[in-house]
């Protein structure tokens, strides 16, 4: 599907339920599931892609419209110490093209097309069940990070995902976010708990 961005807030249309956050980090389009990884997912955003529309963002600014399936576009780097080479990265989770198509393979609800033919779509909800599936999957992790969140393990859980996610606080690419994302966590833990009631 193409969205323009004379359309104003298309996500705000297309998912009526998605309303604005006090904090900066929108919440999540997909509803339910574990508050303690929805909240995690909601600070990753913060880190990565924080932004009022961040499913359609691309590294840099600009914004794919097309998100039948990850835009693909290369963006040359501009800081950091992989200044000059270029990135792939898009969406609220700021995936690769190469990540993504790894983890939709394994996580994606509902590819489309046969075999060596699938497609997998790039919409706000499946960019959210691939992340939600993932950061669940125990195996992916080598650790039960739910179990980890509940018990308070905020930093270790993000210094574990930093390999993932470079600007988390612990990996080569820390940000002005990095240092408050244990504050952010515990504010967006604290929507998604009032949410889940």
């Amino acid at each position: 599907m193409l969205f323009e961005l004379s359309k104003g807030n298309w996500v705000q249309r297309l998912y009526p339920h998605y309303p604005k956050s006090a904090y900066g980090t929108p919440p999540l389009v997909m509803q339910g599931g574990d508050p303690y990884i929805r909240a995690l997912m909601r600070t990753i955003t913060a880190s990565e892609a924080n932004d009022s529309q961040p499913y359609t963002l691309l590294y840099g600014g600009d914004r794919a419209w097309d998100l039948s399936r990850h835009p693909n576009r290369c963006v040359r780097i501009v800081a950091g110490p992989n200044v000059g080479n270029c990135t792939t990265a898009a969406g609220r989770y700021q995936f690769l093209n190469t990540t993504w198509d790894k983890m939709a393979q394994r996580y994606h609800p509902q590819p489309s097309g046969f075999l060596f033919w699938r497609n997998y779509g790039f919409q706000p909800e499946y960019q959210d069940a691939v992340v939600y599936r993932w950061l669940s999957d125990k195996n992916a992790w080598g650790v039960d990070i739910s179990t980890q969140l509940r018990k308070g393990r905020v930093n270790d859980v993000l210094r574990r995902l930093s390999g993932t996610w470079t600007s988390l606080g612990y990996g080569i690419e820390t940000n002005s976010m990095s240092g408050y994302l244990p504050t952010i966590y515990q504010r967006m833990l604290k929507e998604e708990l009032k949410k889940s009631g």
